[in-house]
């Protein structure tokens, strides 16, 4: 399988590639200046804005500061009429940064390192946002309180629009074999902020320690992470399941990007792709069950906040000795 993305901007790397120098992405250089800016004062009230550029604040390591970045982004929503002139950075919008790496400090970003999620804006303010400012790759048009994806088979699926440049993006995710590159389509798979430790991952290797080479099933697996997660591990064997495709066509990149070999299988099958210990479907669990015949040590079941799990822990002891509700 080929790694790309098709915007052009070459934003899917190998893991090996990203992992090079990671905490150096978004730190400052000696010469990298902070602003000041205060979140809920407007920002009309504390900068000049008609200065405001894509040079403003921009320091010869080519970097400037988050809050310069979502100025810039504000100014642009100001002129449009997207925002008042009493608006402050804090309900700007969401910067969702790319790669993201947990850290206690506020980030410096470069050019492409951050796609915007914001329920107010007009595709002409972004196309504006990803053309005057650089640091901005993509411009997402959704509530950040809904949930991205589909709950399960009777559910309609709920997506971002992406109005402007391109959504892909990567989240560093920590685990006690080294950390994993996880990357999403954010306008289509749910949002899940980078942590210094993963609580999700923790649940999953405490219930791995129980078993030697285990066998994983991951039901509802999203990005595919925990099932990565397994196989960095040391698991025998995984299975990835998740009914909404765009989830599996991250599963299948996922894997590749975290050195993995993936035969992607071109059929009309659920069986989408498979590798040396690892299978990827896109189904429903309920009628996967019947389907796959083999047992699993254990299965992973992570859904959405709200989701009842009990028919998805019923269907899943057809195939596990052991159910974990993440």
């Amino acid at each position: 399988m080929e790694i790309q993305c098709g915007c052009g901007l070459g934003c899917v790397e190998k893991s090996d590639t990203i992992l090079k120098g990671i905490k150096e992405i978004t730190s400052p250089c000696e010469n990298c200046s902070d602003p000041n800016l205060k979140k809920f004062k407007p920002l009309t009230e504390q900068i000049d804005v008609e200065k405001l550029d894509a040079n403003y604040g921009r320091c010869t390591c080519k970097k400037r500061h988050l809050d310069l970045v979502m100025g810039h982004v504000l100014k642009i929503l100001i002129e449009s009429g997207d925002r008042d002139k009493k608006s402050t950075l804090r309900n700007c919008c969401t910067p969702l940064i790319t790669p993201a790496y947990p850290s206690n400090t506020a980030p410096y970003l470069s050019d492409n390192s951050v796609v915007i999620l914001t329920d107010k804006i007009t595709k002409e303010s972004a196309f504006r946002i990803v053309d005057e400012v650089p640091e901005i790759k993509g411009v997402i048009k959704g509530n950040i309180k809904n949930v991205v994806g589909i709950k399960d088979a009777n559910s309609e699926p709920n997506v971002y629009e992406l109005l402007s440049g391109c959504d892909m993006r990567c989240d560093i995710v920590s685990t006690r074999n080294g950390p994993l590159c996880i990357y999403r389509n954010q306008s289509q798979i749910h949002l899940e902020f980078s942590k210094p430790v993963s609580p999700k991952v923790q649940i999953l290797e405490k219930y791995l320690d129980k078993y030697e080479n285990p066998s994983i099933m991951d039901c509802t697996c999203g990005p595919g992470t925990l099932g990565i997660a397994a196989l960095k591990y040391g698991a025998k064997h995984v299975v990835f399941n998740d009914l909404w495709r765009p989830s599996i066509e991250m599963t299948v990149l996922n894997l590749e990007v975290n050195g993995f070999e993936v035969e992607v299988l071109h059929s009309n099958g659920s069986l989408v792709a498979e590798g040396k210990n690892f299978r990827v479907y896109c189904a429903d669990l309920m009628e996967l069950k019947d389907d796959i015949d083999e047992k699993f040590d254990l299965c992973i079941v992570d859904t959405f906040p709200g989701v009842d799990t009990d028919e998805f822990v019923e269907a899943a002891k057809h195939l596990c000795s052991e159910v974990v509700i993440i």
